[in-house]
């Protein structure tokens, strides 16, 4: 049996090729059949140019129905898709290509220019260009491919992406999914979330990272449905579109922007059966006014880069804010400190997590793997949690020190050594603080000697083409020296209360 995810997923399209795929707002409305056939021309396109099964293709363009297509077709032809965010610098590409030496690079016309030669130097043999409105030499060259309908006969353990996540010591690690791996969470969230026949997805997210390109795509092709493809997420635009869809997956900052419409309440959303949440945490006000105005229950679910989705709250039953609810089907969660030992019902710890959806390690980093690990096959999340008598989670800080902002993850220690590498910074500390938008914004405090002139602006400036706009700290403070314990240890905790007001109203 071909274990190759596209096949999962068309097995499930429509039979009636006409059947509606994407939606585009004042734009044309995308058929399954269009779907099949171009994923097919893309996927005879990688063959064409010798992306070969299990050969990487990097991908740093625009959310696109091609952008989609392209994904697509990599499982098809069984290469491995490799998305990497868009507001990343030239400079943040280059540790990406050099490491993960990817046969063929894609990225926005607009940023040919920068990234050629930086593709050229990394040894990737192919660049090609798309952009946003799906117009390019890739979809040129694949346009005139006539559609091959071979599926890449794919085992279970295959690489099906690499998607890099940042690490505390600021180098980013390549984390490995199989087919496997994403089918498994794929059909264990259709089940749980209770997908039926007419389903209609809202997509306002990302599609380089887990939450839009898995997790919402995944659900929405298995079932056959619909969705609203949007380029980006805007409050209005999408209350409005809540009268022709059923469901819609996004991060905090997407509700707290609904709250703000006035006409936000039962009556805009009477259509909508399930509201979902995660990449962040919901905070219990946010939860609490939004039952309030729509009458629904968001409903709260956990997963990370490294294992897809892990938890969610109840599709029937109580959705406890703040709470992630349970384990997922055929998924294993357990509490330990900081030795492996199990821990009781209620005690905080470490959440350790064992299951299908795992991943199969981090790329070219066999002893990093290793250590990620326990030695019956756990593995060590990093994320400070409790489980109660009944099974239900409840993640209460981070052990990895990580920041989420809007959505999005931030490493304090990538940020740091941009920071400290700045003339004049002696050392300095980020932290998140709470932010009523984006659920946490990067701060930074600095220690500086003096022997030039900083403040925040020429901070900022000196920061711009070296770190992603959502890694830039939007506060920075300047201090004669920072906080540490006995052993020498910044203590983060009282710069966080020190600074806790900063954005709030």
């Amino acid at each position: 049996m071909n274990a190759n995810l596209f096949a999962l997923l068309a097995s499930r399209f429509p039979q009636n090729p006409d059947a509606d795929a994407l939606l585009i707002p004042d734009g044309p409305t995308l058929s399954y059949g269009w779907l099949d056939a171009q994923t097919a021309r893309y996927a005879g396109l990688l063959k064409k140019i010798g992306v070969e099964p299990g050969a990487r293709v990097c991908v740093q363009i625009e959310k696109s129905p091609q952008n989609l297509v392209l994904y697509l077709a990599c499982l098809r032809a069984g290469a491995v898709y490799l998305p990497l965010n868009t507001a990343y610098t030239p400079s943040e590409v280059a540790y990406f290509l050099g490491d993960a030496t990817p046969r063929l690079l894609v990225c926005d016309p607009g940023k040919l220019e920068a990234l050629r030669p930086i593709a050229q130097e990394a040894g990737v043999v192919h660049v090609l260009t798309l952009g946003s409105d799906g117009t390019g030499d890739l979809s040129e060259q694949a346009n005139v491919c006539a559609p091959d309908p071979w599926i890449y006969d794919a085992k279970p353990d295959d690489l099906a992406a690499i998607l890099y996540t940042s690490g505390t010591t600021g180098r980013s690690k390549g984390a490995m999914l199989s087919h496997a791996n994403l089918a498994s969470n794929a059909l264990a969230l259709h089940q749980i979330w209770g997908w039926r026949p007419g389903d209609v997805l809202i997509h306002a997210l990302p599609i380089f990272h887990v939450h839009g390109l898995f997790v919402a795509v995944h659900c929405a092709l298995l079932n056959g449905s619909a969705m609203w493809f949007l380029p980006k997420f805007d409050a209005q635009t999408v209350l409005g579109l809540m009268d022709r869809a059923t469901v819609i997956m996004g991060v905090p900052t997407f509700y707290t922007r609904l709250l703000a419409l006035k006409n936000l309440n039962r009556e805009s959303t009477a259509a909508m059966r399930l509201f979902i949440s995660g990449s962040a945490p919901l905070l219990a006000e946010t939860s609490d006014a939004f039952a309030e105005r729509t009458g629904r229950r968001i409903l709260e679910r956990y997963g990370m880069t490294e294992a897809g989705m892990i938890a969610s709250n109840p599709l029937d039953g109580d959705r406890i804010p703040a709470t992630v609810g349970y384990p997922l089907p055929d998924v294993a969660a357990r509490i330990t400190d900081d030795r492996g030992a199990p821990l009781k019902a209620g005690e905080i710890g470490v959440l350790e997590i064992k299951g299908p959806n795992v991943f199969k390690g981090y790329w070219k980093m066999p002893e990093k793997t290793a250590a990620e690990f326990r030695p019956d096959g756990f593995f060590i999340t990093g994320d400070m949690a409790t489980i109660a008598d009944d099974g239900r989670i409840s993640i209460v800080g981070r052990a990895k020190d990580l920041i989420i902002s809007g959505g999005f993850n931030v490493y304090p220690k990538e940020v740091e050594q941009a920071i400290d590498a700045i003339p004049g910074v002696i050392e300095s500390a980020v932290i998140g603080l709470a932010h009523p938008d984006f659920g946490e914004a990067v701060a930074a405090v600095i220690v500086a000697d003096g022997s030039a002139p900083l403040d925040e602006p020429s901070v900022l400036a000196a920061l711009k083409d070296h770190l992603a706009r959502f890694k830039q700290p939007k506060a920075v403070f300047f201090v004669e020296e920072l906080p540490r314990n006995a052993m020498g240890k910044v203590q983060k905790g009282q710069l966080r209360q020190c600074y806790e007001a900063t954005f709030q109203a």
